[in-house]
């Protein structure tokens, strides 16, 4: 479970990449709109998914802390 939990935080963190880089890259060609969305807007999103999948192994890291106590 533990595995599965870090690999969800991974993926997360890919797809933020991933979605930060699109918008990025959108913006420096002169788009301010990527599928409908702005692309400041598609930015933050992938911050948040970045942010998200660094919470979710850093919650790993402290459970495996824990549980060694």
């Amino acid at each position: 479970m533990n595995k599965n939990i870090v690999l969800a935080g991974s993926i997360s963190g890919f797809i933020g990449m991933a979605v930060c880089a699109v918008a990025g890259l959108a913006r420096v060609a002169g788009l301010f709109y990527v599928l409908g969305f702005q692309s400041t807007t598609l930015f933050n999103v992938g911050v948040g998914l970045m942010v998200f999948g660094c919470l979710i192994k850093l919650e790993e890291l402290a459970a495996q802390g824990r549980s060694k106590v």
